[in-house]
């Protein structure tokens, strides 16, 4: 078969084969850290943290750590600190001059925005540490502790402040080392982890309706296909004809190129849900993880209700233009053309591709972000339609697109490894479609 064919071109290639191997060991080594509990904490009496964590918010913060949160693991506060942290650091370089100048100079740079980006993300965890504690007060009997006090809270603090900066070194180190971007790798391992065990408990809710569990497991995989099918059939492109010249006699063209620049619908990908959900869960980390009487607490931390759905899809819509300004860059575009004699037909080189580009852009963004939008509330209309809310969040919304995504992102940097030494790719075209545009 051509699929057990390409495994094994795959496990030819040494330097591939060594990167697979690498990235593995390393997600292993996160797995079995989210199992290793904050030391003075009893595992074994972590039933009612694990109840809280069961659905809404909370569990779509448990989601996000692999489950670290509700095992209070050396993990638990996952890597959503390092994400909001990325946040700030990215509005600050719009709205002050010097982080603009960094993003500016290249390499150096982007290893400066990285620092900052970990130190604000030690303060996030020095405020955060503390919160995740009370709530462990609150929600375990006094017999859990072990150990107590002032030397247990400052311990635990330092620990899972720790921890988060542990996960992204791993993640990094994937980066440099394996295949696939590794921060989005270990999102997509968290989410993964809790997917058996939720659609298993679908499952068995579901047993005393109508058609028995063959049928449900049908409707079940059916649907998650069909959101799954929408998801790649938007992530396409618009492709802009370039008419490059290949040799020019005073003001005429002889000869020439057609080329065509691919702009993505959704060229953003996942990080606005990213972005988005990491801001809704401020208001749950400020009341320390506990349950409110505030309504504007209730609010934002319900998860299937309206407010809080109708915020994230205008943040998500917000964060996706935001985005896409950061990482498609107009001007670059049209001076690159200039420079290689290159033209779009009809549009005047320099200003007038700019705005034409721009314009383009703004066209294809409004659709890609508003499906965005849409696609990470379907776990609340998964729950209006009878889902269980532990498996609504695998349904759909950030988890399904988390998935999607990473994982074409992923294939496609094996597919060009496989490319690059002349085997066939893992499509017959030899060429993964959905984020990197169609044919």
């Amino acid at each position: 078969m051509r699929l057990i064919q390409t495994i094994k071109n795959i496990f030819k290639i040494e330097d591939l084969r060594a990167r697979l191997v690498y990235t593995f060991s390393i997600i292993l080594l996160y797995r079995l850290g989210t199992y290793i509990s904050l030391p003075g904490i009893d595992p074994s009496q972590l039933a009612s943290l694990k109840s809280q964590t069961s659905s809404g918010l909370m569990g779509l913060l448990d989601m996000f750590s692999g489950g670290a949160f509700s095992q209070a693991s050396i993990f638990a506060l996952g890597i959503m600190p390092y994400i909001s942290a990325s946040i700030v650091m990215q509005l600050l370089g719009i709205i002050f001059p010097y982080f603009q100048k960094l993003q500016k100079e290249g390499e150096s740079g982007r290893r400066k925005m990285n620092q900052y980006t970990r130190y604000l993300t030690i303060a996030v965890l020095v405020l955060q540490g503390p919160t995740y504690l009370l709530n462990l007060h609150a929600q375990l009997p006094p017999s859990a502790f072990i150990i107590s006090g002032s030397f247990f809270t400052i311990s635990s603090v330092i620990i899972l402040t720790a921890g988060t900066m542990f996960i992204m070194w791993l993640g990094e180190r994937i980066t440099d080392k394996g295949i696939g971007n590794g921060i989005s790798l270990i999102i997509m391992v968290g989410i993964i982890a809790r997917l058996p065990a939720s659609f298993v408990f679908e499952v068995g809710t579901r047993m005393n309706g109508a058609g028995g569990a063959i049928a449900i497991i049908v409707e079940l995989i059916f649907l998650f296909l069909v959101v799954v099918g929408t998801i790649l059939l938007v992530q396409g492109v618009r492709r802009v004809p370039v008419q490059y010249a290949r040799r020019i006699v005073g003001n005429k063209q002889y000869g020439g190129v057609r080329q065509y620049i691919p702009l993505k619908i959704n060229a953003a990908g996942v990080m606005p849900i990213i972005f988005a959900q990491a801001i809704m869960m401020l208001p749950l980390m400020l009341v320390g993880y506990a349950e409110s009487s505030s309504g504007f607490v209730i609010a934002f931390t319900n998860m299937y209700g309206f407010w809080y759905n109708f915020v994230t899809g205008l943040l998500i819509i917000l964060f996706t233009y935001f985005y896409t300004a950061i990482t498609v860059n107009p001007v670059q575009m049209a001076e690159d053309m200039k420079k290689n004699g290159g033209f779009i037909p009809g549009i005047k080189p320099g200003r007038k591709t700019v705005e034409f580009l721009d314009s383009i852009m703004s066209k294809i963004t409004l659709p890609g972000s508003v499906f965005l939008a849409i696609v990470a509330i379907l776990p609340a209309i998964a729950v209006q339609a009878g889902l269980t809310s532990e498996f609504a969040q695998f349904f759909g919304g950030t988890s399904i697109l988390i998935l999607v995504g990473v994982v074409l992102d992923t294939l496609q940097q094996i597919e060009s490894h496989l490319l690059m030494r002349h085997y066939d790719g893992l499509m017959k075209s030899g060429r993964i479609k959905g984020r990197s545009g169609g044919q």
